[in-house]
């Protein structure tokens, strides 16, 4: 029996794995992703540095599986959730570099669609706020004007729609709904597209993705993907609501906390929206088959957790590898009294 190959394309690298049959890790690799901030709270990736990463890795882990006499059986996509992303459908070339979750550019923005009284639609229909972490008013951004052109080519998506696209060669312009109900634009209650927020935010729904479950058969590698040509790609989902069902939180009330880049705290509240709670979001959990149920969950989220070690590194220069946080906070018996609150891109929740 071969291996299944999960990329993760997260927010400061990519990572390759490879799981065997019985859920252990064989084989993995890393790339460390460029930030781009072309100005203060703007956070920027290069959609080909994504992928040539996702290249990169997927063929290291390649080159070792096929010398151990190891197939491939498939792969899967988990990835950093609302980063927007717009490109060619003719060409596969980006139209804009990717705008990231802890961009802040539309802040503005977010604020005058409050106060015209938006927010209790958007609130109803997607389970999030009017907040410029969400992927609809970068998308805005980007098609206002002097931006990308909406023409017949363009299309968007988060960053597992590029990867898929990558990965397929362009044959899948595809979703699921645990990444489709980050963007502000998908309708928990439907479980489909909003043409209403669609309209709102000035995304044309044709550029949008194709939303198929989280263990769909989505498509076929190709040639030049990292990986042979003919392997089913076989899994997407956001990787908070990934973490969430890879920890086995699979009935609810049960919990999962991640620390990466930002900390998430996500709780499976099962096969119905949830009541809207003040401080939290509601979200998608994962879908699992065509015309199944879908499970859902609630989430708050910190904004920058790991991103202040990054921060110390590149930022302050304090330390040179994020390795030595460790030795320096074991140094001293405590901070002195000292409390950093890292609202570095904005407070998540509450």
């Amino acid at each position: 029996m071969g291996l299944v190959v999960a990329v993760d394309a997260g927010t400061t690298g990519v990572r390759a794995v490879a799981v065997d049959e019985g859920g252990g890790i064989t084989d993995w690799a890393y790339r460390e992703l460029p930030q781009h901030f072309p100005r203060p709270g703007w956070v920027e990736h290069d959609p080909l540095e994504i992928s040539a990463a996702v290249e990169a890795t997927l063929a290291e882990v390649r080159g070792r599986l096929e010398a151990a006499g190891t197939t491939v059986a498939a792969v899967g996509v988990t990835n950093q959730r609302e980063t927007a992303v717009a490109w060619d459908r003719s060409t596969g070339r980006p139209r804009h570099r990717a705008i990231v979750w802890q961009d802040r550019r539309t802040a503005a923005r977010c604020g005058e669609l409050a106060e015209a009284g938006h927010l209790p639609l958007v609130r109803r229909a997607t389970g999030l706020v009017l907040d410029p972490y969400f992927t609809a008013t970068k998308l805005e951004w980007m098609l206002g004007p002097g931006g990308v052109e909406a023409d017949d080519d363009l299309v968007v998506g988060t960053v597992d729609s590029w990867v898929v696209r990558h990965l397929t060669g362009g044959s899948a312009h595809v979703t699921d709904p645990s990444n489709a109900s980050r963007t502000l634009l998908y309708d928990l209650r439907t479980g489909a597209w909003s043409s209403e927020l669609c309209e709102l935010f000035g995304v044309p729904e044709g550029a949008l993705p194709e939303v198929r479950p989280s263990s769909a058969r989505l498509g076929l590698t190709a040639d030049g993907c990292g990986l042979p040509a003919g392997i089913p790609v076989s899994g997407i989902g956001g990787d908070q609501q990934a973490a969430l069902f890879g920890q086995a939180c699979l009935h609810p009330g049960m919990v999962k906390h991640t620390y990466g880049t930002g900390g998430f705290a996500l709780l499976n509240v099962g096969e119905e929206p949830p009541p809207l709670v003040d401080g939290l979001l509601s979200t998608v959990a994962w879908q699992l088959a065509e015309g199944g149920p879908t499970t859902y969950a609630y989430e708050g989220a910190v904004f920058v957790v790991g991103a202040a070690v990054q921060w110390l590194r590149d930022g302050l220069g304090i330390i040179t590898s994020s390795a030595e946080v460790e030795a320096l906070a074991r140094s001293v018996p405590d901070s002195g009294g000292v409390v950093v609150v890292p609202a570095l891109t904005g407070l998540g929740s509450p």
